[in-house]
């Protein structure tokens, strides 16, 4: 039987994203308020970043998934943890989107022919020094995936009715730089997505 609740929240994001509106988002605001400390410092000095929200059509029982990577256990930041493809901003890139496609080629071998865009969300601010702005892009069910392994242990695919499910959104605390901070995570499986991929799925969940 396919599923309605995943093909409605499909439906559903692809309107949104019609919706003139959908390109004017406020920043995204994580549970710490980063932004109140990020309002103090000149963001012009944070280094542009942008990450790739692919979202896969409906299948045959009517499930789309969002595409999402399991951080190298090697990389000096993040490593091990749940992770959108994307990156930092190159000169070569044209634009955030560009930078979106191209990091998610090199990361997850996704072709940016494959991606059909839909639009962007409000940028991310991050304690780390990145302005980080989401894409997000329509991309095939059937698609094969290839892990750069100097940058991704794995990939794997999240229900798009899952992550679009405010509910089921949970906070807990962590610890940066010495620093407790309020962060949201979502639970799938034995995969726990959290920090700044789990404020911009949120963030998208909110809205569409």
């Amino acid at each position: 039987m396919p599923s309605s609740s995943s093909s409605k929240r499909f439906s559903d994001l692809l309107k949104f994203f019609k919706n003139e509106d959908a390109a004017l988002l406020s920043p995204i605001e994580p549970l710490d308020q980063t932004t109140k400390w990020a309002s103090k410092l000149n963001l012009k000095s944070f280094r542009q970043a942008a990450v790739l929200v692919p979202v896969t059509k409906t299948d045959g029982f009517g499930e789309s998934s969002i595409v999402l990577t399991v951080r190298s256990s090697n990389l000096k930041s993040h490593a091990g943890q749940v992770s959108l493809p994307g990156g930092t901003s190159e000169e070569q890139d044209r634009d955030l989107t560009a930078t979106a496609l191209r990091e998610s080629y090199e990361e997850i071998g996704l072709r940016p022919e494959e991606v059909e865009v839909l639009g962007q969300l409000g940028e991310l601010v991050m304690p780390s020094g990145y302005r980080v702005t989401p894409v997000v892009g329509i991309i095939e069910n059937d698609l094969d995936y290839a892990a750069n392994p100097a940058e991704v242990e794995s990939i794997f695919l999240a229900p798009l009715s899952l992550v679009l499910d405010t509910q089921a959104y949970k906070r807990s605390i962590v610890t940066y730089r010495d620093i407790e901070r309020t962060v949201l995570e979502l639970q799938f499986g034995d995969y726990r997505i959290w920090g700044a991929t789990a404020a911009i799925l949120y963030h998208l969940a909110k809205h569409a």
